[in-house]
């Protein structure tokens, strides 16, 4: 049977309706397509219908009013809205235990709910990050108890989201989509898909199972990248190096069929998948006899990141005089990067921490982050304005890079804090000539590595 029709708008079920089942069904409907998020969270959809914000991506809540408005995105927790759908989208989250172990719960919610409402000639495909074999052993079986076949009566592949948050939604109109299917069938169903629905590149790969680790991949190289980054700048603080002036100039080597890259350091590393994605790489190695030990490694060194970022604060305010015990602290940026508000193993957190139990005063602002859940995951004072935090402070620590920090009047911040003042910069990679300009002014300057 051929899975998907050519009709040129197929009907678009996305089952889990998080940050990438959103992201996905506003880029979908805005090609045209009719879609429908399902998802158990009640709370969360009646939010999505009344034209809130379910999650904190720049442009998604603007994207996503007009379509619910118009028809085109529907909202719903009832699962009968699957059976009119062409495709079916799996978005719902994976999370892993304290020892790296896939949790596979939601995953088979879905899939359960999903199987006595298949009908022939639907596609489904599976974007949750998953350990190699899922889709093959977990899903297909799932699905299959419905009465239906894979590969005869309906399509499975699986093709894994790689989006970065802050960036989702240009990205979702370029980026190429990995492609590996149960069969011939399904992998050209899913190709023919991504193709039309959004007009991007398609890399089609011979097995589920190769684009699963794609996926793994792709997330264990990141972070073993950021952790060579953040060890660098450690080594090259001890010689009073700018590490970013070495990472730029080592950048330029030829390699392969690129260049060498070595990512920016930063005060550690967040976020629900580079924090997860490597320990699931990792204990489904071990599982069968195999030890990662980069993946290991690389945990170990950004997991310190954020008590490393402390010491460096700490000490640039002792070299100015300044006692932290005592000492004002304006945290710019709680998200665990830049551009977004999530706040989800934020490294911020373990920076704060350290500062408050060091006896410090910790104003934080981030203007993209709900306020409450500041107070709640980040800790600190959250406060509703740039000027409100910097107030008096003796120390500045950027620790996001917003878009909104990236021009702060310096001449302003200056009549605003207790100067001398320290900024630390966390992750905003300040270019040589504004360091010289702070430190005309009278600012201390301290960052990672630099």
């Amino acid at each position: 049977m051929e899975f998907l029709s050519d009709s040129p708008s197929p009907r678009i079920a996305i089952l889990g309706f998080g940050y990438i089942g959103s992201c996905l069904g506003a880029a979908l409907a805005e090609r045209g397509m009719s879609v429908v998020g399902i998802d158990s969270d009640a709370s969360m959809i009646a939010g999505l219908r009344a034209g809130r914000r379910a999650v904190p991506e720049p442009g998604l809540a603007e994207a996503l009013a007009p379509l619910v408005a118009s028809g085109r995105l529907a909202c719903t927790t009832d699962y009968d809205a699957l059976e009119d759908a062409d495709v079916v989208l799996i978005t719902v989250g994976t999370p892993v235990d304290g020892n790296g172990a896939l949790l596979t719960s939601q995953l088979e919610e879905v899939c359960r709910q999903l199987a006595p409402r298949l009908r022939p000639g639907q596609l489904v495909i599976l974007k949750s990050t998953v350990a190699p074999g899922t889709t093959r052993t977990l899903v297909v079986p799932l699905l299959e108890s419905g009465g239906l076949a894979e590969g005869r009566d309906f399509g499975l592949a699986y093709c894994p989201e790689r989006l970065a948050e802050g960036d989702a939604l240009a990205q979702l109109r370029e980026l190429t989509v990995v492609v590996g299917g149960c069969g011939p069938g399904s992998t050209a169903a899913a190709a023919r898909f991504w193709k039309a629905a959004l007009d991007v590149p398609v890399r089609i790969v011979p097995t589920a199972d190769i684009a699963e680790i794609v996926k793994l991949a792709n997330n264990w190289w990141i972070d073993a990248n950021v952790a060579m980054a953040n060890e660098l700048a450690r080594f090259c603080a001890l010689f009073e190096v700018d590490v970013m002036e070495v990472i730029a100039a080592a950048n330029s080597l030829p390699k392969g069929d690129g260049r060498v890259n070595i990512l920016r350091p930063g005060a550690g590393v967040g976020g629900p998948c580079l924090t997860k994605d490597p320990w699931m790489t990792w204990r489904t190695a071990r599982d069968r006899g195999v030890r990662l030990r980069t993946v290991e490694t690389a945990r170990r060194v950004n997991d310190a990141m954020p008590e490393y970022a402390y010491e460096v604060l700490r000490d640039g305010l002792a070299k100015m005089g300044k006692d932290l015990a005592s000492a004002r602290i304006a945290v710019l940026g709680a998200a665990f990067k830049n551009d977004t508000g999530d706040l989800r193993n934020t490294p911020v957190t373990g920076v704060v921490r350290a500062l408050l139990a060091a006896g410090a005063e910790v104003r934080v602002f981030d203007p993209l982050a709900e306020k409450e859940l500041i107070r709640s995951q980040v800790g600190g004072f959250p406060v509703d304005d740039l000027d409100q935090a910097v107030r008096d402070a003796d120390a500045v620590a950027l620790l996001a890079g917003h878009r909104q920090f990236r021009d702060l009047d310096l001449e302003r911040l200056r009549r605003r804090v207790a100067m001398p003042c320290l900024i630390f910069d966390g992750r905003m990679h300040y270019r040589p000539e504004t360091i010289r300009r702070l430190r005309g002014l009278g600012f201390g300057y301290r960052g990672i590595g630099r």
